[in-house]
């Protein structure tokens, strides 16, 4: 399978691209555990069926040092007996914040107030743009059919 189309070789492309790593990698600097990014990545890549995210973002959780059983028992967060309750109200607010266009009001204030149980406000931030920022990559990602499997960790940087 091939990509429709290789961003990385359109000026326009690779130029928005860089500023969107930019805001992923400024991520890096936040308080937000590791974890906690990485499983809020592979979630919103689940719903989006973002193949190319998932190959990644799984391989670099685990790189990082998290078990296979909690990366295999993302998409089942509810039932799963491996995740903490911040994480749990992360993973809740990755699947508001990604199925936005389901819910007619957006994401709803239950589900922002009980991840700001977990987090500080800058956590908070950092969680919402790890959200959009997945997303964006998603998005891309599907509509280009990027192909996934091949990832090395760290192959991005």
């Amino acid at each position: 399978m091939n990509a429709r189309l290789k961003p990385f070789d359109s000026p326009v492309a690779a130029k928005s691209l860089k500023h969107i790593i930019a805001a992923g990698n400024a991520l890096k600097e936040s308080t937000l555990p590791l974890a906690t990014q990485e499983l809020v990545r592979i979630r919103a890549s689940q719903i989006n069926g973002c193949a190319g995210c998932l190959d990644m973002h799984t391989k670099e959780a685990a790189h990082a040092g998290e078990s296979a059983v909690r990366i295999n028992l993302v998409a089942t967060w509810r039932e799963a007996t491996v995740f903490t309750d911040a994480e749990r109200a992360a993973l809740e607010l990755t699947e508001q914040g990604t199925r936005i266009a389901d819910a007619a009001g957006g994401v709803p204030d239950e589900v922002w107030a009980n991840a700001a149980k977990y987090y500080d406000d800058d956590q908070l931030a950092a969680l919402v743009c790890a959200i959009a920022v997945i997303n964006t990559f998603n998005r891309l990602n599907v509509i280009v059919q990027q192909p996934a499997g091949d990832y090395q960790v760290g192959m991005h940087g």
